[in-house]
């Protein structure tokens, strides 16, 4: 069954819905459902086994779980003779029947269907009548990893989310990621550590803050299996939103991953994995999005631990809390001693050039560049992601730079590397084809500067060349017949008293001498200022678009009037037959 038509199966259930629920309550009951139904169908084939093995054990008076787990071949179970389809032969006990299975599960499956706020759909649909007829839908969809992997279901619990987001106008990119994005995110993270993780029983973690359903620990999980399959990859996250929380939770346990792993709350104001540390990490933090919400706790975090918390290189402004999420991850790298990490993190354009010198986000930049932890920047097409069309920006962020990157950040347009969707999702019109994701992967693993068309795609820089000090440039002030007022007391008796309304600023690149710099470009303009060296500031920007423009010389005026006098032509010789 491909995914489409799983989809639209599930989908179905939606009709036995209308007119009992708003179209905006349809993910409450379809998504547990088809949760259980999968989980279900892979507990299939070992029930018997567990059944008699719980029968033995408490016979033995002996605590059954442990034992439990090893016959179930999962790291979850199910005490109950029951399943779906046999929940369907008593239509008079649905209701009861059906708490009597969910309840028998192990605890961490018991959870997810808390999260769902499950129990609660039951109730009213069995007091719609609805109950037996949604639970019949759902207990003949083949949902077996089988007939359906764990890719496919993926993929699946996306777009019903997607849908269900559409449907009661919330944001469905706050959910999950594409997944091509996906591939290429994992792609440049792994791909200078080939050597490393194709050696048998490799182990590695892996972390992302905004897990949403667990679509990019998923996809690095697949790709170590293919390429390794001695390998382990340990996935760890959080997540804010309880439904995504639940299926997140759900895929980690079909995967045999431990669900303990994935915890739930805002990452930002209470961080579920205090004093751990990661090899690789990935996350999509929600864009543009203000952090008032966990100002108090992030504030506190700062003032009081520093550099000793998440924080401290600085604040960024509260309408968008992007930049927190970058700290949070470089907090969460592995040192350099221990192996290290590397990272990428989705962000839109503002954090590469908002705010001035000296402000949260300078200060962010600066410390990430004088740190020498920024890869590459990669710049994403445009209308990519299902809940924005604007520009977005994958950083790789790592403190274990090979040798010939050290010092140095790769900056790659992809800008113009897309193909049209047969049918747009959303915001989302443009997809990466694989040969898009390999071209963007070969050039950050070859590493050099490259043009495509006569255009720039791949650029190299120094640190440094993003870097700037904000140099404040002083007039002064005139009295009334045009002499300079004077200070009168002070350190500065006796010298100009500088005029606000003639204050400026100048940005001077770091690799340029101030006061060269100030000679050239300002005294001849104006003779009388000087500079204020006590208000200089040094700043960080990435004006990533501005690198990769190319100049188009204007047409010649004697092209532009040679076109014109064939328009009036055109124009003359259309009179003419108007007239006759």
């Amino acid at each position: 069954m491909n995914q489409q038509a799983l989809s639209a199966l599930i989908w179905s259930v939606a009709d036995l819905l209308r007119g009992d629920y708003k179209q905006s309550e349809y993910g409450r009951v379809i998504l547990p459902f088809t949760i259980l139904r999968r989980l279900d169908c892979v507990l299939e084939a070992t029930k018997p086994a567990v059944l008699t093995e719980l029968a033995a054990k408490e016979k033995q008076g002996v605590n059954p779980e442990p034992f439990l787990l090893r016959k179930s071949k999962q790291s979850f179970f199910n005490t109950s003779p029951l399943d779906l389809p046999k929940l369907m032969g008593d239509q008079d006990h649905i209701r009861e029947n059906l708490y009597s299975y969910i309840n028998a599960f192990s605890s961490a499956v018991r959870d997810v269907f808390e999260r769902f706020e499950f129990f609660t759909q039951i109730e009213r649909l069995a007091k719609a009548g609805l109950l037996y007829q949604v639970a019949e839908k759902f207990a003949f969809i083949d949902l077996h990893p089988d007939a359906v992997d764990n890719h496919q279901m993926g993929l699946a619990f996306e777009e019903l989310i997607r849908k269900f987001a559409e449907l009661s106008n919330e944001t469905a990119g706050e959910h999950f990621t594409p997944r091509e994005v996906i591939r290429l995110m994992v792609n440049l993270l792994f791909i200078e550590d080939d050597e490393v993780l194709s050696k048998k029983g490799v182990v590695r973690t892996i972390y992302d803050p905004t897990a949403g359903t667990g679509g990019m620990l998923s996809i690095a999980g697949e790709y170590l299996a293919e390429h390794n399959r001695d390998s382990r990859l340990t996935m760890f996250g959080q997540e804010l939103n309880p439904e995504s929380y639940a299926i997140c939770k759900a895929d980690m346990l079909i995967k045999g991953q431990d669900v303990a792993n994935i915890t739930f709350g805002n990452t930002l104001s209470e961080d579920g994995h205090p004093h751990m540390k990661f090899d690789y990490m990935l996350s999509n933090p929600p864009f543009g999005v203000e952090w008032k919400k966990v100002e108090k706790e992030v504030r506190k975090e700062y003032e009081q631990q520093g550099h000793n918390g998440r924080f401290g290189p600085g604040l960024p402004r509260v309408s968008d809390g992007s930049m927190l999420f970058l700290l949070h991850l470089i907090s969460k790298m592995r040192p350099v001693a221990e192996g290290g990490s590397r990272f990428g993190i989705v962000l839109n354009g503002s954090p590469l050039f908002t705010g001035g010198a000296g402000s949260g986000e300078s200060e962010i930049r600066r410390y990430v560049l004088e740190n020498d932890l920024l890869e590459a920047i990669i710049g994403l097409p445009t209308d990519m992601f299902y809940n924005t069309g604007i520009s977005t920006y994958i950083w790789i962020v790592s403190n274990k730079k090979p040798a010939a990157r050290k010092g140095k950040v790769q900056l790659i347009d992809a800008g113009g590397m897309w193909q049209k969707m047969r049918k747009s999702l959303g915001a989302k019109r443009k997809e990466l084809s694989d040969t898009h994701i390999e071209e963007i992967t070969r050039l950050f693993g070859r590493f050099a500067e490259a043009e495509q068309d006569g255009k720039p795609i791949s650029r190299i820089f120094k640190n440094a060349d993003f870097g700037y000090r904000a140099i404040t440039v002083e007039r002064p002030e005139r009295d009334d017949k045009g002499k300079i007022v004077l200070a009168t007391k002070g350190k500065q008796k006796g010298k100009p008293q500088p005029d606000s309304k003639l204050r400026d600023t100048e940005n001077v690149p770091l690799g340029e001498d101030v006061d060269a710099y100030f000679k050239r470009e300002v005294l001849p303009h104006a003779p009388d200022a000087w500079i204020d060296h006590e208000k200089t500031k040094v700043g960080y920007e990435i004006p990533f678009n501005r690198h990769f423009y190319v100049f188009q010389p204007p047409r010649s005026l004697e092209e532009i009037d040679t076109d014109l006098k064939g328009v009036i032509g055109k124009i003359q010789a259309m009179l003419a037959e108007v007239l006759k």
